[in-house]
């Protein structure tokens, strides 16, 4: 059963009250076993704990922070919400980069974004499985239209990055930091991801599609598939963000960091980058397929190129090219 079916059910019980199967019944119009049923089927998805109590009936423990449009678009500042055209809000999908660009009017000019509350395919950059859980997490996506070449548009997961690096330090995350070239790690363990998937002409216009993921608090289910260290919000934070105002706060992030890549490129944001780098000055190696590079981790280059040097001199290298690894977790 589709979560978009049962999103009125899971709308009732995230209230940390009880409510008896009749009452759940006589509110949504279904039959006490209907109610059963879908209790059921919620409870399949990750993230979701509905209890049943005999004499008590229903109760979703935890609750969950489910998406409010109004809420996220009162984040927006005035030079942001201007140019964001549509923003829909999703119980499921596939993922929310496929969502947009099967639904992107013809001719784009300004940005729509899709933010859901659970991706049942889900990926990260080289087509790896994201995992994710129901109304826990951020899963947001953004498609911009930009008068750049394909070839321009190489940095911008390094400027998104920026971005995201930004608003999530002011929450109290220090210790946040990018790595090369589209990954949020917090204490040497991965946070969250950027996803760019770009189409267009050679010479421009270029489609823009930035897929967001960020752990918010992720359930067991989740961290026993997850095979690399990861790190959540709820594990480090004394008191767990407000994903809503988190979800406005990112995304009016990301369509200023557009509107200023669109003008001036990747060079107002190398700088900062270089702030979160945590790999800077370290021997990392480079994966590319069968073959290791090993060699001193020398920051970017003005394309946003990695820049390694070893025995063979310095080089640069570029995202889709290589997989990066610090020495120390080989």
């Amino acid at each position: 059963m589709k979560l978009q079916h049962l999103y009125p059910l899971l709308r009732e019980l995230n209230d940390a009250r009880f409510h008896s199967g009749e009452a759940l019944a006589q509110r949504l119009g279904l039959t006490r076993a209907a109610i059963w049923k879908q209790v059921q089927a919620l409870n399949r998805y990750p993230g979701v704990g509905i209890r049943s109590v005999r004499g008590k009936g229903y109760l979703l423990d935890p609750s969950l922070q489910l998406l409010d449009q109004q809420a996220i678009e009162v984040r927006l500042p005035d030079r942001a919400g201007q140019h964001l055209r549509e923003l829909h809000i999703l119980a499921e999908t596939h993922s929310t980069n496929d969502w947009l660009r099967d639904r992107l009017p013809p001719h784009l000019h300004t940005g729509h974004a899709c933010i859901a509350e659970y991706q049942h395919a889900a990926r990260g950059r080289r087509g790896r499985r994201w995992e994710c859980s129901v109304g826990s997490n951020i899963y947001l996506s953004l498609a911009w239209r930009f008068d750049l070449g394909m070839a321009d548009l190489a940095g911008l997961s390094l400027a998104v990055g920026v971005s995201l690096a930004r608003t999530l330090r002011e929450l109290g995350l220090e210790t946040l930091g990018l790595k090369w070239p589209n990954d949020l790690y917090l204490d040497d363990r991965k946070l969250g991801g950027i996803l760019v998937e770009a189409s267009g002409e050679i010479a421009g216009p270029a489609l823009a599609i930035v897929g967001v993921g960020i752990n918010i608090r992720l359930g067991e289910e989740n961290a026993r598939a997850i095979e690399q260290p990861w790190i959540d919000m709820a594990s480090v934070l004394q008191a767990t963000p407000d994903r809503n105002r988190l979800a406005g706060d990112l995304l009016a992030g990301l369509l200023d960091t557009c509107l200023i890549y669109q003008k001036q490129g990747l060079t107002p944001f190398l700088e900062e980058w270089k702030k979160y780098d945590i790999y800077m000055g370290q021997e990392v190696v480079l994966h590319m397929g069968s073959q290791e590079i090993t060699g001193t981790y020398c920051g970017l280059d003005e394309r946003g190129g990695l820049v390694l040097r070893n025995s063979g001199g310095r080089r640069s290298w570029y995202a889709g090219e290589v997989s990066l690894r610090s020495v120390r977790s080989q």
